[in-house]
């Protein structure tokens, strides 16, 4: 058993949402075909797969349930999905929680796999980011909450084995510590994983490697090549 994880699936199967991806390079060419071909060679029914955000470009729930089957049929194991920037369709993670017995919508609590707890929440810009303004503070702040929520559920739950996931990067372009990274400092969590940043220009904006102690892995799927890496 293992785990694995990419983000930025960007599906679009429903023809009122249809948003072609291979706009972007070559990298998202055939990208769910490939990605299918690639779960399916390299992940089993006995696995689990760390989905953080923007799986769909849908923006209503119904919009969004054609790539939620895609998900469910095409990758193989348990997928633990978070939000992503994108996500307008997320409206009631209760709902989507009942949708399939092999897909966790996590939000606010966690999720474990293979003795460790899969921690994470959607993230968002960090003081410090050059688009940063007054009105993204709110937001930052909340997403912080949440993720010390998830956090703390795992710690009170006894885990001291914690993988941490976000969507957004957990920084600034420039690196600087963050709410996020110090949460995840705080508790001792050892490897992170985000997506969310497209493209050989922007890929070196986000952390990676290891900073204070915890590593930092960026997992989007064009970064990937619509691989998923395994991260256990």
């Amino acid at each position: 058993m293992a785990i694995f994880a990419i983000a930025d699936l960007h599906l679009s199967f429903d023809p009122r949402v249809k948003k072609p991806m291979d706009i972007y390079g070559s990298r998202w060419e055939n990208h769910a075909e490939r990605l299918k071909e690639h779960c399916r060679e390299m992940i089993t029914n006995e696995d689990t797969v760390l989905i953080p955000g923007d799986i769909s470009w849908a923006l209503r729930p119904d919009e969004a349930l054609m790539d939620l089957e895609w998900v469910h049929e095409s990758i193989p194991g348990q997928k633990v999905l978070l939000k992503g920037n994108h996500e307008l369709w997320w409206q009631s993670v209760s709902k989507l929680n009942k949708l399939y017995d092999d897909m966790f919508f996590l939000q606010n609590t966690f999720f474990e796999a293979e003795g460790a707890a899969i921690c994470g929440t959607r993230g968002w810009l960090c003081p410090g980011a050059a688009e940063y303004t007054q009105q993204d503070e709110k937001i930052y702040r909340r997403e912080a909450l949440r993720l010390e929520m998830s956090l703390s559920a795992a710690k009170k739950a006894g885990f001291t084995d914690i993988i941490g996931a976000l969507h957004y990067p957990p920084t600034d372009e420039r690196h600087n510590a963050s709410r996020f990274t110090e949460l995840f400092e705080e508790y001792g969590v050892k490897r992170v994983f985000y997506g969310h940043l497209h493209g050989r220009d922007v890929w070196p904006k986000g952390l990676k490697g290891i900073y204070k102690g915890v590593e930092y892995n960026l997992v989007s799927l064009d970064y990937l090549d619509a691989k998923p890496v395994r991260i256990r």
